[in-house]
């Protein structure tokens, strides 16, 4: 098998581009500027996983988590599931080669037109024509597909039937996810979904259309070079006017030796660590010096997220993944979102819904008992210890994925050196009590029991948790109101600066760039933004840049996706 990801021995000390991050707005960034002929670098976190090597049994589940919060920590630093505990919020994100593309639902939805309205963005974004452009890369390189069997899927039955409650009815969302096999832009051959609904533990299958096998390949296919388990700590402008990127390996075989510092160069920086990591990073870098804008950490937007349950539903859900290989035979889960309820407000964005049903990873099926045992239903959940998930109580049970919108009121700050996010209120916030009232329609419906959180009794407690974070360095149209211009150029906040001047050589591409809730699942928008963003430099800097398939020869395959 042929990794994308090079030895950390290899890192050179200079680049033309260093890329942090590799999710969507890395991978974009990385595949359009080492098609143009920069030499990219591009610095992950986490670990690279091919496909099959995804958790597929619990223990391996358990030993991919990372939690870290105020009285509680453990896991590895590169662990694939990144779970930050928080006094108002909890957030969830991926950590790996791909970033959030490798544990996502892979929903590809375009958010409703008044959201680009909002005056919180700057005018150019709607204006100057490029986010269409950027929607319509996007969407030749995740290629959203609708599965032509999703509504006889049982979770999408169960879904539509409960639909009743709010007198409408379940649609198929496009999701990133090839359902037939293919050959995609970066020149991988795919095969077709198996309908194992496992898109949110890791697709061992190689049908999900994720940034380690899209734009990523075409990256080290042009020439960019890849590398896994260094941390990022902050930027600084070096002597001769380059940035200077200080970073700390986590690979095992340095880790054994104590932190080792690494200082790379480039005349440019791209931050796509995503919202906590590029957040994190700027932070730190001005405790070093960096003038930066008072924005910086503010507008945190947890999209308005809810996770939740539905236990006891009279109709079969099948809801729970059975993996690759399948742990049981003749056992169609579908993709990990295969039916979405809609709901609709002409007259206010902030009241708009998206319902999602959700499968649970395999992996997480021998847990998935326990998990209710808190909410008094123990006979239940022996019950289902004895029959196993896929038949008895739990072959009824709902996940729901929701999105809406939320006050983006959220604020990331540094104690000790480490991220922290500070939101009080949260749980009271009018987007929650709307999302519960129409669950619990939803619940009630399909003779269910509603259960926002399994988990309440443990570290958990009551505090909501968000899967899509965004904010903390929000557009702007100067920096007295952002961090980074519409082209996602960081402000220069230094004395004597105007006040849209930026730092050259610095930008920042993902999801922390957006300035408020969405309302849809966000990795098409961000993909979106970073296309639009790539096309502005490439016009800035008389690059070529395009997106058009250059691969020749024969495909490669999701096991080994570079020559």
């Amino acid at each position: 098998m042929a990794r994308l990801a090079r030895s950390l021995d290899r890192l050179a000390s200079r680049y033309d581009v260093i890329v942090v991050g590799s999710g969507y707005g890395g991978g974009v960034a990385a595949s359009r500027l080492a098609r143009a002929g920069k030499r990219v670098c591009v610095l992950e976190r986490g670990r690279e996983f091919l496909t099959g090597e995804f958790p597929a049994r619990f223990p391996e589940f358990r030993a991919e988590m990372q939690v870290t919060g105020r009285r509680t920590g453990f896991g590895k630093p590169t662990a694939l599931y990144d779970v930050r505990l928080g006094e108002d919020m909890h957030v969830l994100v991926a950590c790996g080669l791909g970033g959030g593309s490798l544990v996502n639902a892979g929903v590809a939805l375009r958010p409703d037109p008044r959201v680009f309205r909002d005056e919180v963005w700057p005018g150019q974004v709607a204006q100057d024509g490029l986010i269409e452009e950027g929607f319509e890369h996007a969407a030749r390189w995740l290629r959203p597909a609708r599965h032509e069997r999703g509504r006889a899927m049982s979770k999408f039955k169960a879904l539509d039937a409960a639909g009743a409650a709010l007198d409408t009815h379940a649609v198929v969302p496009p999701v990133a996810v090839s359902f037939e096999p293919n050959v995609n832009p970066a020149g991988i051959a795919q095969p077709g979904c198996t309908l194992c609904g496992d898109c949110c533990g890791g697709c061992n299958v190689g049908a999900k259309n994720t940034v380690a096998l899209t734009y990523l390949p075409d990256a080290v296919r042009h020439g960019a070079e890849v590398f896994t388990e260094i941390r990022v700590s902050f930027v600084m402008r070096s002597p001769d006017g380059a940035w200077s990127v200080v970073a700390e390996r986590l690979d095992a075989e340095r880790n054994c030796k104590g932190p080792q510092e690494i200082v790379i160069e480039a005349g440019m920086v791209i931050l796509a660590a995503g919202t906590l990591g590029s957040t994190e990073i700027l932070l730190r870098s001005r405790e070093k010096g960096l003038a930066l804008s008072d924005r910086l950490g503010h507008r945190f937007s947890a999209n308005g997220d809810i996770i939740a349950f539905g236990y006891g539903a009279k109709l079969p859900v099948n809801a729970i993944g059975v993996g690759h290989p399948a742990k049981i035979e003749d056992f169609e889960v579908g993709a990990a979102v295969t039916g979405q309820i809609d709901i609709e407000d002409a007259a206010t964005l902030e009241h708009e819904m998206c319902i999602q049903e959700g499968a649970m990873p395999s992996a997480m099926a021998p847990i998935l008992p326990v998990m209710f045992v808190p909410n008094g239903r123990l006979l239940g959940a022996l019950s289902a210890l004895v029959n196993g998930v896929y038949k008895g109580p739990l072959s009824s049970l709902q996940t729901f994925f929701a999105v809406s919108h939320d006050t983006a009121a959220g604020r990331f700050h540094l104690e000790d050196g480490q991220l922290v996010l500070s939101w009080p209120g949260a749980k009271d916030q009018p987007v929650y009590r709307r999302l519960d009232k129409v669950l619990a329609a939803l619940v009630e419906k399909a003779g269910g029991a509603y259960v926002k959180n399994p988990l309440a009794g443990s570290v958990m407690g009551h505090q909501p948790a968000t899967a899509h974070p965004l904010g903390g360095a929000g557009m702007g149209r100067e920096r007295r109101d952002g961090v980074v211009d519409h082209k996602g150029r960081v402000f220069d906040a230094t004395a004597g600066r105007g006040s849209t001047d930026v730092h050259g050589g610095l930008y920042v591409i993902d999801g922390s760039i957006i300035p408020r809730s969405l309302g849809v699942n966000p990795l098409f928008t961000i993909t979106a933004l970073a296309e639009r963003a790539l096309m502005h430099m490439g016009r800035d800097f008389g690059l070529r840049i395009d997106d058009a398939p250059r691969w020749s020869g024969a495909p490669l395959t999701p096991q080994s996706p570079v020559a």
